[in-house]
């Protein structure tokens, strides 16, 4: 029953983050409606807490097959994290949000890892998690990054900083993702050792 009404609880908090961000972008554009609902889903961040609610929302009503599959939850905190460790890292810095634009940055970005992280740790079925999964839940960063960066090359617009081609050129930006996916992989493999203590 608590599990139940954590996932209710953090479902509505994704949900409220990601349609509040969607409406927030829509009213402060400049460009088409269309463009502005493109380049929304172009962002890892928006993606990932997306994935975050379904999830969430399909745990509340007991989910699907897939949803209870152990690693899925692992391989959803590890991507939240990743969204979480970039923007502190990285992109915190690029800007100063006020308001309630201020509030859903730190849900998306701060608040939601948390909670996620803090799911991960009550109701991850851990001692199922094996290093071999890791390839499988690199297939979605991996694509997304694919995805951006052809649609970069025909638009010229990069949701993140470091990904624009047009200003980093190919080199760098190809340096900048492996350093990202170098740790993803670590997070991975400390998330499958730590379950695998924790499961002891």
């Amino acid at each position: 029953m608590t599990q139940r009404i954590l996932s209710l609880l953090f479902a509505i908090i994704g949900w409220f983050s990601v349609i509040t961000q969607y409406y927030l972008m829509v009213k402060n554009s400049q460009i088409s409606f269309t463009e502005t609902t493109v380049r929304f889903f172009s962002y890892f961040t928006i993606l990932t807490n997306l994935i975050v609610a379904i999830y969430f929302t399909l745990q509340t009503f007991n989910g699907l097959p897939k949803t209870k599959k152990p690693g899925t939850l692992t391989a959803i905190t590890i991507y939240i994290l990743i969204v979480g460790l970039v923007y502190q890292i990285i992109l915190r810095s690029t800007w100063n949000p006020t308001g309630l634009q201020r509030l859903i940055d730190e849900l998306l970005h701060t608040i939601i890892p948390a909670l996620v992280l803090i799911y991960w740790c009550l109701y991850e079925n851990k001692n199922h998690l094996t290093y071999r999964q890791i390839p499988s839940w690199a297939i979605y960063p991996l694509l997304y990054l694919f995805c951006i960066l052809i649609r970069g090359y025909f638009s010229d617009f990069y949701p993140y900083p470091f990904v624009n081609v047009f200003d980093l050129g190919y080199l760098k930006v190809l340096i900048s993702c492996f350093w990202i996916l170098v740790l993803f992989v670590v997070l991975s493999m400390l998330f499958i050792r730590i379950g695998k203590s924790l499961s002891r």
